[in-house]
């Protein structure tokens, strides 16, 4: 591999972050540690870290307005509305067996307020309908969230 001088890595860090991903990858490789441009590698290890938890979080906020809509809106049920939140609860499924620490979130009400107060919203401007049919506080459990076989009923 051809040494590359770290202040060249770091303008291909702003010119071609592509480029500057697979030099670094070489780097990392071939253990060339004092070459490597660690202030933009660490800056994206911890941007790897934070997609996973927005990637967390955009699966559960579809799965909660979704099953605002399924439970506001009985009459309007539909099948794509069942197929998103089988989707996302598998995406939820898969996410939380790859990176099992991210189940902290689902451990922290803060957090769940915060993605249930978005779906809320989304769930307002989908169904037209004011924020008094919702619920402020988060109407479903975790484990009501991620099972596979809930679905709210009117009454719940």
């Amino acid at each position: 591999m051809k040494t590359i001088h770290p202040q060249l890595l770091k303008s291909l860090y702003e010119q071609d972050f592509y480029a500057w991903v697979e030099q670094t990858a070489e780097l990392l490789k071939s253990q060339h540690w004092d070459t490597l441009d660690l202030e933009h590698l660490i800056e994206e290890v911890v941007d790897l870290g934070k997609s996973q938890q927005r990637r967390l979080q955009s699966s559960l906020r579809l799965v909660l307005s979704h099953l605002l809509k399924w439970k506001y809106q009985p009459k309007l049920r539909s099948h794509s509305w069942q197929v998103t939140i089988t989707r996302e609860r598998l995406n939820l499924d898969e996410l939380l067996a790859e990176s099992p620490s991210l189940r902290r979130f689902l451990s922290d009400a803060e957090w769940i307020n915060a993605t249930y107060q978005r779906a809320r919203r989304e769930a307002m401007v989908e169904t037209t309908l004011s924020g008094e049919n919702f619920p402020m506080v988060c109407p479903f459990c975790v484990d009501q969230i991620l099972d596979l076989d809930f679905y709210p009923s009117v009454d719940e």
